[in-house]
């Protein structure tokens, strides 16, 4: 295994620029990951990883073969990783394509985020949208999907899903084309409880954690939904809201909306 001692190292470099900026992640056509779990996902789903970074006793036995193995000092993993306190593995991978598919099944669900720029919750929806079998649009003005802080929040998802980039105008297109009613969770004078309505198939817009969806994207839903909550609460965090609706989609599962109408 080879052995790096020095944070001046160019392949140092590289991960820290990997780690900060956006620009160079696309130019590069790779991302950052960090962590021994996600290593392990990063394997356990055959994703191209490239180059590892480890210390002393750190668990790379599930290093995909074919990659690069570099054993650094704690000096250069703390260096090199974005975390606080660094868990002994760090590693590069190359970024899948985010292009959306020329069309969308007809009977599926999506989760179109408008503007979320916090990279937590973008990683968490992408995590939640995983667990209930929905799919990913990122619309213009969202934190970066490959940024090390929505990397870790997703646990693996980058590795198991396709995320898609896409502006409104071209994601509404497709969601017509496929049939898919477009829904908000926003507020306005046709706005249903989240429980009478039928999220069998259908795209559901979350806006983002200051403004919400945007006066462009609502003027494209068919309707708005939004959470019962108590009198005291204003609003949910993003991720949290988009959990709630996602849950609802999947225990509703192929009922008519009639069957789960909230009472009253």
């Amino acid at each position: 295994m080879e052995m790096i001692t020095s944070r001046t190292n160019p392949l140092c470099t590289h991960f820290r620029k990997l780690a900060s900026s956006r620009a160079y992640r696309e130019e590069t056509g790779e991302f950052l990951c960090d962590s021994p779990k996600l290593l392990r996902e990063a394997a356990l789903w055959n994703a191209p990883v490239r180059t590892v970074l480890c210390t002393e006793g750190a668990d790379v036995s599930r290093a995909p073969e074919g990659c690069r193995l570099v054993r650094v000092s704690e000096s250069v993993m703390r260096a090199v990783s974005p975390m606080e306190t660094p868990q002994g593995v760090v590693f590069s991978c190359a970024s899948p394509r985010h292009d959306p598919p020329e069309t969308l099944a007809p009977d599926g669900r999506y989760l179109l985020l408008d503007g979320v720029q916090d990279p937590g919750n973008v990683g968490t929806m992408l995590r939640t949208a995983d667990a209930f079998g929905w799919t990913v649009f990122l619309l213009p003005g969202c934190a970066d999907v490959e940024s090390p802080k929505t990397v870790r929040a997703a646990m693996g998802v980058h590795f198991r899903r396709a995320v898609y980039r896409d502006t409104l105008d071209h994601a509404a297109a497709l969601m017509r084309a496929a049939g898919l009613p477009l829904y908000a969770a926003a507020l306005r004078e046709d706005t249903a409880d989240v429980r009478s309505v039928d999220l069998s198939r259908c795209a559901v817009i979350i806006g983002s954690e200051g403004r919400g969806v945007s006066p462009a994207a609502l003027a494209l839903c068919a309707r708005t939904i939004r959470i019962p909550m108590s009198e005291t609460c204003e609003s949910l965090n993003a991720a949290a809201a988009a959990a709630v609706v996602l849950w609802e989609g999947a225990r509703n599962d192929g009922r008519p909306a009639e069957e789960h109408r909230a009472p009253g």
